[in-house]
């Protein structure tokens, strides 16, 4: 018989331990994402794997909002966040800062994502684009790789949440165990 734990039994850290904990090597750039549902999700796929920073770009919506903390259940308290007019401004000061640009979307050369193997020491800014439109050319063009999820259906695109949950999980549990 399986008994569900209850949150006080699963040992989690609070948001100050959060903000003093070492974060995984990476960062996320949300594109003109519309849906603050999808911005909330966001968030707390990334409180889960303990990413540290997202960067909201163009119209993405920020927090404070009823929506984004619906989705988001605090973690848009504890991921740290900033917003930046475009997403090629973001990645253009990632780069800056040293990351690799790495853009989710299905493009011509893109690495399948159960081939990507993150160098050791490196940090790279992960870009997910429109839930119309995907990430806008441009950035594909200023991107240092492509990841493209596998699909097998007759649709051509997942929702921008749940390729952020493939993707992250994909990454950190696989590739840097």
């Amino acid at each position: 018989m399986f008994r569900k734990r209850l949150n006080s039994e699963l040992g989690r850290i609070s948001v100050d331990q959060f903000k003093e904990a070492e974060k995984a090597p990476f960062a996320l750039v949300l594109d003109n994402v519309r849906s603050q549902h999808n911005v909330g999700s966001a968030f707390r796929t990334c409180d889960a794997f303990r990413i540290g920073r997202i960067c909201l770009c163009g119209i993405t919506s920020t927090p404070p909002t009823p929506e984004i903390h619906k989705a988001a259940l605090g973690a848009e308290f504890s991921v740290d966040w900033e917003y930046c007019d475009t997403a090629l401004a973001a990645v253009a000061r990632l780069r800056e800062e040293g990351y690799t640009i790495v853009s989710v979307e299905q493009a011509e050369q893109a690495t399948q994502l159960q081939d990507f193997r993150p160098e050791p020491g490196r940090r790279y800014a992960l870009v997910f684009g429109n839930e119309v439109k995907g990430v806008a050319q441009e950035v594909v063009d200023a991107s240092d790789a492509c990841l493209e999820i596998p699909q097998y259906g007759t649709k051509h695109s997942l929702n921008v949440s749940v390729s952020i949950g493939i993707v992250l999980w994909n990454i950190i549990l696989n590739n840097l165990k």
